[in-house]
């Protein structure tokens, strides 16, 4: 049986402040954004696409996605930008059970990121699937049962908890691995110094 398209949510809702503020998606590698990047790198492996920010959307309106704000206050990190993706995928994608997250700022996500993670979920019947590289989780970049939301909302609402570790580990959870060789699917930009090097990877290996 085929499984549905699934969805998923791109997080740009940071403050970005070491890039030293603004917008850090829109910073560019190889003539590209880093969210034009993810963007390519997702939509052939899901279905719809959102992006969550904060501030005017329209900012990012030539990227032709919804934008879905946090809807708890006061930037509360990246779990406040699931619950946003997990609320926006209950409403507009009644029959998914999953949604997928990704940062907007890795601009090389694997072409096999959403056929990985959801072959663990089956093995495991986990609520929350994650990736690693080189041993290091990357939480964010993650499978997420969208029945989770209610406890996601009273975690951050009512709780005050905003780590994704301590979150995740709460759940039944499983992880999946990729390799770092020629370089990191999952490196991120969250520094100049790390635009730089992108740049490098981009330039290096046509990615």
């Amino acid at each position: 049986m085929t499984e549905a398209p699934l969805p998923a949510i791109v997080l740009a809702g940071g403050l970005a402040r070491r890039m030293g503020g603004g917008d850090k998606p829109l910073h560019s590698v190889g003539g590209r954004s880093l969210l034009a990047r993810v963007i390519e790198r997702l939509q052939p492996q899901c279905g719809a696409l959102a992006l969550n920010a904060n501030g005017d959307a329209e900012r990012f309106a030539d990227y032709g996605l919804p934008v879905i704000a946090d809807s708890i206050d006061g930037f509360a990190g990246p779990l406040a930008g699931v619950l946003a993706g997990l609320d926006w995928a209950a409403g507009s994608e009644p029959n998914a059970a999953f949604l997928l997250s990704a940062p907007a700022d890795c601009p090389f996500l694997p072409a096999d990121l959403v056929a990985r993670l959801r072959l663990a979920q089956r093995e495991t019947d986990a609520d929350i699937v994650t990736a690693s590289s080189g041993g290091r989780r990357h939480p964010v970049v993650a499978l997420w049962r969208i029945g989770l939301r209610d406890a996601l909302r009273r975690s951050l609402s009512t709780e005050g908890s905003r780590k994704v570790g301590s979150f995740v580990a709460r759940f039944a959870h499983a992880d999946v691995e990729w390799p770092v060789t020629p370089f990191d699917p999952f490196f991120n930009a969250n520094t100049p110094d790390d635009l730089a090097e992108a740049e490098r990877i981009a330039a290096t290996y046509g990615a």
